[in-house]
C-alpha cells in the first residue's frame, strides 16, 4: 500500500472535488482518494493505492478532470 499526496492547482468547489475524486479513483490500484479544498489556490490530494502510482497518470486523471494540474 501507498500513499502519496499532490498538490493541485485549480480546484474550487465541491464539484471539482468529485471530479478529481472520480478520475483518481477510476486509476488502477487506487483505493481511496482525499481533497483538502482551498478554493482557489494549491489544494492536497492524498491517494492511498496498491501499487506506486506514476506522477504522469496522476496528471492525465486530473486533466480528464477539467482544468487542474499538478503543482
Amino acid at each position: 500500500m501507498t500513499t502519496h499526496t499532490y498538490t493541485v492547482a485549480g480546484m474550487t468547489c465541491d464539484h471539482c472535488v468529485r471530479a478529481v475524486t472520480e478520475e483518481l479513483r477510476s486509476l488502477d490500484g487506487v483505493t481511496q482518494v482525499s481533497v483538502d479544498l482551498h478554493p482557489g489556490g494549491a489544494s492536497h490530494v492524498t491517494v492511498d493505492a496498491e501499487r506506486e502510482v506514476a506522477e504522469a497518470e496522476v496528471a492525465g486523471a486530473l486533466d480528464e478532470a477539467g482544468a487542474y494540474a499538478l503543482v
